[in-house]
């Protein structure tokens, strides 16, 4: 590279060498989908799933994968304080009405939080927060979450499912398990690598 003593040419040639820089990050930041399906048939760390969709697709597991159970749990187990992501759907009132909610282990505390559109359904949102108060309903569970960004409440009915997250290994990853995943990173080349598993114990499928 040539050397210049202007100051103006040294700015530029460090305005375009960060540009360069910023480029090769976004570059290497692949794109992820979420999926969700049923394993068909495993293939040393390639899983051949069938989505919920109906198309067929084929996932290769990083060799330092992380792999949790998703298994049932109750409503008496979200606390105060407890970090939670509630599956809901808009109510006219501003609440959310969970259609499931996943309580996650301690040292997930933080995971993706906020309030965002999500695709379990039409419509639906995700809320991952740290529960503030909850208190009986007439119809369920009424629960406040809190985030960085604000706060939601939410109405949890009895028949909602409750799940959490155990961390196991592969052992659970086998033909006719649910699973999803909720960022596989699609490469260059078109195949999809994922870092993390979400396996549905005991026929258990993934209600987030």
């Amino acid at each position: 590279m040539l050397k210049s003593n202007n100051p103006v040419s040294r700015l530029a040639v460090a305005a375009f060498a960060a540009c360069i820089l910023a480029s090769s990050a976004f570059a290497q930041q692949a794109p992820t989908v979420r999926i969700r399906g049923t394993i068909e048939s495993v293939d040393g760390n390639t899983l051949a799933i069938k989505t919920r969709e109906g198309t067929d697709v084929k996932v290769r597991m990083t060799d330092n994968v992380a792999v949790f159970a998703v298994v049932k749990t109750s409503l008496s187990e979200i606390k105060d304080g407890s970090y939670i992501g509630v599956t809901g759907m808009p109510e006219p009132d501003g609440t959310q009405k969970a259609i499931a909610v996943h309580i996650f282990p301690e040292n997930q505390r933080g995971a993706a939080e906020g309030f965002r559109p999500w695709d379990a359904r039409a419509n639906s949102t995700m809320t991952n927060a740290t529960v503030a108060q909850t208190v009986k309903g007439t119809d369920g569970q009424n629960i406040t979450v809190k985030y960085k960004d604000g706060e939601k409440k939410v109405v949890v009915p009895p028949d909602t499912p409750i799940v959490t997250f155990i961390a196991t290994d592969k052992s659970d990853v086998k033909p006719g398990a649910k699973l999803i995943i909720f960022g596989a990173a699609k490469k260059d080349d078109g195949t999809l690598e994922a870092n993390r598993i979400n396996v549905g114990r005991d026929g258990i499928t993934p209600p987030m």
